[in-house]
């Protein structure tokens, strides 16, 4: 008889995963307090894991690294399987015809990783979760801020190019400041670069950015989220996010998470 081969574990879809980020009040808290070394999208597909599964969320490693921390994976504890960027080269061909070869990036989904209840051995003290400061993360995102010039006083705020504008009297000034930057992230701003966003329509764009906001919003316990998540339902008008825009989501907060955090605390 034949042996079959061993099926590789399939990453979750992104879409899958905003739905249960977004429906699950706390979850992405959980997950950024557990995991916050890793991209928001490997912290949440290793949160659902160990809820899945029944392990204590904490701090993660490969075999190895926890080998080199004085730890052991325990016997017959399984991996967790996250996305790993793989870098590999095209051939590409110029105007005059010639070939050559680009870098290009890509993921693969590999079970690599345990989480520390886990393993058994020496004590590790988790790393501290960062602070996150809205100056740092305009700054390395190269995103300024005008002064808000609309008349119109319900315009909580606004987005051009890469300038974002916050109303003084804004009622939830942190989430207008992550909708605004989720806009200029996901290229809804820019009108002269050909991208996925100009396609979309309006309600599609406005859900995209109240998503960014929200994810925002969750991860660094701040108000508004229930807001986000009216919003985000009031534009969809009962429709899915589509899985290339939940991809972008993801990656839009991902960025701005990362651009603010204090990397000297680690």
């Amino acid at each position: 008889m034949a042996r079959t081969q061993k099926e590789k574990p399939k990453p979750p879809e992104w879409s899958h995963l905003l739905h249960e980020a977004v429906s699950k009040k706390g979850a992405l808290l959980g997950a950024y307090r557990a995991f916050h070394n890793y991209s928001l999208g490997n912290q949440f597909i290793a949160w659902m894991e160990c809820q899945k599964r029944g392990i204590k969320p904490g701090p993660i490693a490969t075999y190895t690294g926890w080998k080199s921390k004085g730890r052991q994976v325990d016997r017959g504890q399984k991996a967790i399987s996250l996305l790993m960027p793989i870098t590999y080269k095209k051939k590409v061909k110029d105007s005059d015809g010639n070939e050559t070869e680009e870098p290009r990036q890509s993921f693969i989904f590999r079970p690599n990783w345990f989480v520390m209840s886990q393993t058994s051995g020496e004590t590790v003290e988790p790393d501290p979760v960062p602070d996150w400061h809205r100056g740092r993360a305009l700054e390395a995102l190269a995103v300024s801020e005008a002064p808000f010039d609309l008349t119109d006083g319900n315009v909580q705020g606004f987005a051009r190019g890469h300038t974002i504008a916050i109303n003084p009297v804004a009622q939830l000034p942190a989430k207008t400041t992550f909708h605004e930057l989720g806009h200029v992230l996901l290229g809804h701003t820019v009108s002269s670069v050909v991208n996925d966003a100009e396609a979309l329509p309006q309600s599609l764009r406005e859900a995209e950015a109240e998503a960014v906001a929200l994810i925002c919003l969750e991860v660094l316990e701040l108000p508004g989220a229930e807001f986000c998540r009216g919003y985000i339902q009031n534009w969809l008008q009962g429709a899915e996010i589509p899985e290339s825009s939940a991809r972008r989501i993801f990656k839009a907060a991902d960025s701005i998470i990362k651009a603010g955090q204090d990397t000297t605390q680690q």
